[in-house]
């Protein structure tokens, strides 16, 4: 096996690197300004032009340009716009530049330019470590959705939670998505019951850019952020493209469309629709355990967002998102219509095995910001927003229905305290979630002839998990700048839980340029969270381990800590960067779901002794010919936790993860060439030892290796694309436990440690008219 997947590897680059030619250098970029609550918006109209030349564009309505660089000898732009200050930009060896353009007023740098090698860099002034995730890095494989934006990640690992459901979760710093707090445009989106699919509810081309932070993130934001913050910036109405369509299908049978429409009624209204339709509904089992590889799915998805603005004045944004999914997996036969939640047919094997899942979503939001006249620094903003979230289904004879209600508010207002280098902002939260959710399980009694299974009896449980929780909050954060050398922020905030009491959240962030090319950063932190023990755990639901809940769960509570060097050098003449981080996370309290105790249980109760991950990456950029990206990154994962007194490998985290990506263009961007591998180390499987020796697994998953790949067209208004997943083949073969027996007490679909699917290749169409 490691000989085939070391030659599907070397002919693949062998091919790719073929494709290489020496050609003149076409650069791209984009400009915006500092919009309302910290956004960036697009502005066109930018002049973009070479030093000492007449050679220029101007930025599109994305705030876009294109320049060709063939008979330039000084490589240095000059970007203006009345009312902002202009500079020279020196851009050799980059193929692509954002600009951030800083009120004429300000005493900072003109611009704040954050050069990158690929469509991925790291933010340079910001005292966080902040990756932002270009449209063209999104653009790089099929991305489907948000759980899918992470694949030429280094730092977010992305994996299926169960066997039967199709939930991804991802994992940052080595611990579970849930531990970071994932949002969009400053407003929370993937939490409590949208926790295990929520990040399939965004499509990627609803994505204007993604902003990875690690660590602490801001308390403007609010406190459940421990491991990091995803912010998704979604297209908006004035900077977006007219009509954008997207088709893609792949040889399973997944086939989807998305479409935007975007319009300006005036110079200060906008509007935008988002559609996205997905329908999966051709499963296979390649690995003959009767179960689905993936489930059926069936995905409507809907946005109508609205604009208005008054320059240097004010800003409203107002959107509404509704969802509706539909969910079958299960015995490849299982057929929800003929399915009788009843006893008929387990002891004779006839009885059929699957789940049903429909989930309603709706969302709103409204942003409002006031600017004040020749103040660029002071501003009063309000953000609100609610959630309807309805999720009906069962697993086997097991029912899940639950129902959240949430409304989320955060008034700011920032200014200076004397001069620019002092500023602070300061504001109020308000958070409120009803929920309603019961699970209710049927529990079987079998009789000692072991190799039978016959029922004897049964009884039902019902868990309810009805509660609401009010937190009302204050926080302030104060940040100081010293030129360009030294940021520090340090913020507090105080929430007060109707149930787990008032808590305080401090949170520091520093940043200090040693030299011109090197940047050190810190941070520490506490986070705060409400775990949702079903909601986040579906592969219990998933199987017929026995539920014994020890304690009453308290609220988690975590310490994390970060230091981050980056150094950015020239290699062969070329620009190069190195980033070495080091993060740990300390938990004071966190609810344990151990897999462990039992192989046929489930026990939940609070930390009793230690929980930490320890995580050191490498990561190493560069363009070492025109126009090609290379990415190679390292991370090492210590994550241990404590189950039943004993500290141990905490299951189903890789021990390490390596990852190398190349992206190639040619002139004019007219072809695009990506490839990635990933290469994944071994991870502790929950204990088996107590099982049959039919069912019992090895003690550790076997490291294994992943290869993703695109081609993209262009052209003028339109993107042909082609790719490949898992181009070598490589599957967990036993995902399943006891997959012959469903409704006996060893069955379990969550010993999920790598894919469960195989190759897949797909293709698609993007058109897009400005």
């Amino acid at each position: 096996m490691k000989l085939k997947v070391i030659r599907i590897f070397t002919i693949t680059m062998l091919v790719f690197l073929g494709t290489l030619v020496t050609q003149a250098q076409n650069i791209t970029g984009k400009v915006t300004v500092a919009g309302s609550n910290g956004n960036s918006d697009p502005v066109a109209g930018a002049n973009v032009f070479w030093i000492k030349t007449t050679t220029g564009t101007t930025t599109d309505a994305n705030g876009e340009f294109k320049l060709n660089s063939a008979s330039i000898k000084d490589m240095r732009l000059i970007i203006s716009l009345i009312g902002y200050k202009s500079d020279t930009l020196a851009v050799r060896g980059l193929s692509h530049v954002d600009v951030k353009l800083l009120p004429s007023t300000s005493q900072l740098n003109a611009v704040e330019i954050e050069g990158r090698i690929g469509s991925s860099f790291i933010s340079e002034l910001d005292p966080r470590k902040v990756q932002n995730i270009t449209s063209h890095e999104l653009r790089r494989a099929a991305c489907c959705n948000l759980a899918e934006s992470f694949e030429t990640s280094a730092s977010v690992d992305v994996n299926y939670a169960d066997a039967l459901t199709g939930a991804r979760q991802i994992q940052l710093l080595g611990l579970s998505g849930v531990y970071s707090q994932i949002i969009t445009e400053n407003v929370p989106l993937v939490r409590g019951l949208g926790s295990s699919f929520g990040m399939g509810y965004i499509p990627g081309s609803w994505m204007e850019s993604i902003q990875l932070s690690k660590g602490a993130s801001s308390v403007v934001n609010g406190f459940e952020s421990t491991t990091g913050q995803i912010n998704v910036e979604l297209k908006k109405p004035a900077s977006s493209e007219k009509l954008f369509i997207n088709v893609y299908g792949n040889q399973r049978g997944r086939a989807e469309f998305n479409i935007n429409a975007a319009t300006k009624l005036n110079e200060h209204l906008s509007t935008m629709f988002l559609g996205h339709f997905s329908r999966f509904a051709n499963p296979v089992d390649a690995n003959k355990d009767l179960f689905m590889d993936q489930p059926k799915v069936t995905s409507l998805n809907l946005m109508n967002r609205w604009d208005y603005m008054i320059p240097d004045h004010y800003v409203s944004r107002f959107g509404i998102k509704y969802l509706d999914e539909k969910r079958i997996g299960g015995f490849l036969n299982f057929n929800p219509d003929t399915y009788k939640q009843d006893t008929s047919g387990i002891n004779d094997d006839s009885k059929s095995y699957g789940m049903q899942m429909h989930t309603q979503r709706l969302e709103s939001f409204w942003k409002n910001g006031i600017m004040f006249k020749n103040k660029p620094d002071k501003s009063l903003a309000l953000i609100v927003s609610g959630i309807y979230h309805k999720q009906d289904g069962y697993f086997g004879l097991n029912n899940y229905n639950a129902t959240q209600k949430s409304f989320y508010a955060n008034l700011l207002y920032q200014n200076i305290i004397g001069n620019p280098h002092h500023k602070f902002t300061t504001g109020l939260s308000f958070m409120y979630d009803n929920y309603l959710e019961a699970y209710k399980r049927t529990d079987f009694t079998y009789g000692t002839d072991s190799l039978l299974f016959v029922i004897q009896s049964y009884r039902d449980t019902t868990y309810k998990m009805d509660r609401k929780e009010v937190v009302p909050g204050a926080f302030f954060e104060y940040t100081y700048t010293w030129k360009d050398k030294l940021t520090l922020i340090g913020g507090i905030r105080a929430d007060h839980h109707n149930t787990f009491g008032t808590f305080v959240t401090p949170r520091v962030h520093l940043r200090y340029k040693i030299t011109p090319t090197t940047t050190f950063r810190a941070s520490v932190g506490k986070g705060f969270r409400t775990a949702n023990i079903f909601a986040e755990n579906y592969s219990i639901m998933a199987s017929q381990r026995r539920i014994h809940f020890v304690d009453t769960p308290k609220q988690e509570e975590a310490i994390n800590m970060g230091l981050n060097l980056t150094q950015d050098f020239k290699l062969f003449k070329r620009d190069a960067q190195i980033d070495l981080e080091a993060y740990r996370t300390k938990f004071i309290n966190q609810v344990i779901v151990d897999l462990d105790s039992m192989p046929a249980a489930v026990f939940i109760y609070n930390l009793d002794g230690k929980s930490y991950s320890n995580i050191l990456q490498l990561q190493f950029t560069m363009e070492p010919v025109k126009r090609l990206s290379v990415l190679a990154a390292f991370r090492i994962n210590d994550v241990h936790v404590t189950e039943n007194g004993k500290l141990r490998e905490k299951a189903m985290v890789n021990a390490y993860k390596g990852l190398v990506t190349l992206s190639y263009a040619t002139k004019f961007g007219k072809w695009k060439f990506d490839l990635t591998s990933q290469f994944n180390g071994k991870a502790r499987i929950p204990d088996t030892y107590k099982m049959p020796a039919k069912l019992q697994r090895a003690e550790y998953s076997p490291a294994y290796m992943q290869l993703l790949a695109q081609v993209t067209r262009h052209f003028k208004m339109v993107d042909i694309y082609l790719g490949g997943e898992n181009l070598t083949g490589y599957t967990q073969k036993d995902p399943v436990t006891e997959y012959w027996k469903p409704y006996h007490t060893h069955f379990d679909t969550s010993m999920v440690w790598g894919p469960i699917v195989g190759t897949t290749i797909y293709a698609g169409l993007r058109l897009s008219i400005k």
